[in-house]
């Protein structure tokens, strides 16, 4: 950390996200302008000095030479975690590794990888890590009329209400690797804005024509897969239960392959529909 702390920096400043506390630095002080788009929705300003991980972000760019770049790098504490020409690729790779932090750090929440929607008051919750479709599927519903909530983290309470999680959706496009970013209002959608019980769990993947036969499966099932895709599983096994119980006591918990994604989102919100009817 001596090392990384005698490189030079130009800037910094403290935020609260969650109730995780984070340090973050430049050698170059506009950098520090950029670095907010990359922050979690809802972010503060910290108020103290003591923070639980600092990133460090190193600017590069021309060299001593005209045929000569320097590297940008991100440092999160001591370890170096990103390392490129392209200082928009350290950004993002800034902005990935800080919600997996405060997701597996947050006291008060539980992160699970989760695309999220609602409708009727009930959301729907999709859980899957990247390559499974899910921000395909939330995009879908999001067109059909369902509120968006998120397409990456399900952030849940001791409760198991759902919270927001806002940002761009990201979609990879069939055979892509490189996301393309969509915003809500792009979609013709709007975003949520208050906690909300979860009516649906849905666990499914994509496969290539196959048809829509979801079966019923129990609660503990539906625990189990999200406890699977849960940040903080392994630091904080006894939470993440706990809270998941909590989510899956009235929610009904579905598990079925998709193929055409257009064709499964009708009958999603029928379903959605006789949940909310039921009450």
């Amino acid at each position: 950390m001596k090392k990384v702390d005698r490189l030079g920096w130009a800037e910094g400043f403290a935020l609260k996200s969650y109730g995780v506390r984070i340090g973050v630095r430049s050698n170059d002080a506009s950098a520090l302008d950029r670095v907010c788009k990359y922050l979690p929705a809802g972010w503060q300003i910290g108020t103290t000095p003591v923070v639980d991980r600092v990133y460090s972000i190193l600017v590069g760019g021309v060299g001593p030479r005209a045929n000569v770049r320097r590297f940008s790098l991100l440092y999160g504490d001591h370890l170096r975690i990103a390392r490129s020409t392209n200082l928009e690729d350290v950004f993002e790779r800034f902005e990935s590794d800080l919600r997996l932090f405060v997701g597996e750090f947050a006291p008060h929440r539980v992160f699970v990888h989760a695309g999220v929607v609602a409708w009727r008051g009930n959301a729907i919750v999709i859980p899957g890590r990247s390559y499974s479709g899910k921000s395909t599927l939330v995009a879908a519903l999001v067109r059909a009329g369902a509120t968006y909530y998120s397409d990456e983290y399900a952030v849940f309470d001791s409760k198991g209400l759902v919270h927001p999680f806002a940002k761009p959706l990201e979609i990879r496009a069939e055979g892509e690797f490189k996301q393309a970013r969509i915003t809500v209002d792009e979609l013709g959608g709007k975003s949520g804005t208050k906690p909300l019980p979860v009516g649906l769990v849905l666990m499914t993947g994509y496969k290539r024509g196959a048809k829509w036969r979801p079966r019923k499966v129990s609660p503990g099932k539906g625990v189990l897969e999200m406890l699977f895709n849960t940040v903080s599983a392994r630091r904080s096994p006894e939470k993440a239960l706990s809270t998941l119980r909590h989510v899956t006591k009235k929610a009904e918990v579905l598990k079925g392959t998709r193929g055409d994604t257009s064709a499964i989102v009708d009958a999603i919100l029928r379903r959605m529909d006789r949940i909310a009817e039921r009450g």
